[in-house]
């Protein structure tokens, strides 16, 4: 799949950062890899090597500039054709949507930790739900999908 230059955050020799292209969540970024791998034991030892440090800068970039409390990163993907990549999802103030969304308190019923808690899985289904899948997604917070990929293109300027 071509990912078009304006979602385009920092491209390297073997990995694409990116702006997930149907997200309206800020800072929502996608690190794929260049090569058609859809496995990391399909990955050279050189793109292993640039993947650890790669996804450590761009999380220290979410935190930086979008104040990002957690970063969420994770590999869901599976469809055949796309080459291995992870979803860093940023979260501060997406959690407090969540807590205001009585939708999604069907969650507490699967848990048996008591107290008002949640985790990156519940989390990254809300953003996945709600800022990925729904035409019209709830308020942001902070700058918008185009300034924060400006912002972030800024941080990780080599």
């Amino acid at each position: 799949m071509e990912i078009p230059a304006q979602f385009h955050v920092l491209e390297t020799g073997r990995w694409l950062v990116n702006h997930r292209m149907n997200s309206a969540l800020p800072g929502y970024l996608m690190v794929g890899s260049k090569t058609p791998a859809s496995e990391l034991s399909e990955l050279t030892d050189s793109a292993l090597t640039e993947l650890g440090p790669l996804l450590a800068k761009a999380q220290d970039a979410l935190q930086q500039v979008l104040q990002a409390r957690r970063v969420y990163i994770g590999r869901y993907g599976h469809t055949p054709g796309y080459p291995i990549h992870f979803h860093m999802i940023p979260n501060d103030w997406v959690e407090t949507r969540f807590w205001e969304d009585a939708r999604y308190r069907v969650l507490e019923g699967f848990t048996e930790s008591p107290g008002k808690t949640t985790d990156g899985a519940e989390l990254t289904l809300f953003v996945s739900r709600e800022f990925c899948e729904r035409a019209v997604p709830p308020p942001i917070k902070g700058p918008s999908v185009s300034k924060a990929i400006e912002l972030l293109r800024t941080a990780l300027r080599p």
